[in-house]
């Protein structure tokens, strides 16, 4: 597995005449957040595998706003986006493609009314039609035959209606795809939505991650596919508490370039 990613800037792809078939959102988390880190590297190996013309902001790019607006700060989100959108508008950015819902959301249905309109894609939607397009080809390689169970992030699925695009890649990795009894429009969310990730727990009986991971552990997975770098840290850490040891928590873009040794 090749250590060198190639990753160019929008600024230095313009600087040559260039303009990328899409701009990589990366988001806080696919930035600064070591495990969320990981999924940012595969998604960009999976990227320069079907050599995909792409570019990301770098320094340039900044929280989209989706945590301030979760909690109620309406002011400190307008400024965040108006911010984001000079940048994003300066470079003639016309595609999105991002791996967490939560930038997903805001970039695709808040940034509008506020002067920026784009085309937004969750990255399980792009890598999709990157396989329908015959630019990229899955290989079930070694998990082949495993249990895996999708958990559904909430702003992908019940805030956007996108259910299939991660079960279809799944399953082109030739692994048995187990569903939850909360699943799709019935997702249960991990417990990070709405700002909750940066606040301590309400009293309680139980944490929600907890009760999700037990749904997960009721369909015996070997591997919990996530979507979203927060569900990823929530499952994660639910994992850690029951089954520690005996369920992995990876990407849906983990499992597809690491079938392969990317």
């Amino acid at each position: 597995m090749s250590d060198v990613l190639k990753v160019p800037t929008m600024a230095e792809l313009i600087a040559t005449g260039k303009q990328p078939e899409i701009l990589f959102w990366v988001g806080c988390a696919g930035s600064f957040d070591d495990r969320a880190r990981k999924i940012t590297k595969a998604f960009v190996r999976l990227l320069n595998k079907a050599k995909v013309d792409f570019a990301v902001l770098g320094t340039e790019e900044s929280c989209t706003g989706d945590p301030a607006k979760r909690t109620g700060n309406e002011f400190l989100f307008q400024m965040q986006a108006v911010s984001n959108i000079e940048v994003l508008n300066s470079y003639n950015v016309e595609k999105i493609v991002t791996a967490c819902p939560h930038c997903f959301n805001t970039l695709k249905n808040e940034y509008s009314s506020l002067g920026g309109d784009y085309k937004v894609m969750h990255h399980t939607q792009f890598l999709k039609s990157l396989l329908d397009e015959g630019r990229l080809a899955i290989e079930g390689g070694k998990f082949k035959g495993k249990r895996i169970t999708f958990h559904d992030p909430c702003f992908l699925g019940r805030a956007n209606d996108i259910y299939e695009a991660p079960r279809d890649l799944i399953k082109k990795l030739d692994a048995e795809l187990v569903e939850m009894k909360n699943c799709r429009k019935k997702g249960l969310c991990c417990g990070a939505g709405g700002a909750q990730m940066f606040k301590d727990a309400e009293s309680g009986d139980k944490e929600i991650n907890i009760e999700r991971t037990e749904q997960a552990m009721q369909v015996k997975p070997e591997i919990i596919a996530a979507g979203c770098p927060f569900c990823n840290t929530m499952m994660t850490d639910g994992v850690k508490n029951k089954a520690e040891g005996q369920i992995e928590v990876m990407d849906v873009a983990e499992l597809i370039a690491n079938a392969s040794d990317l």
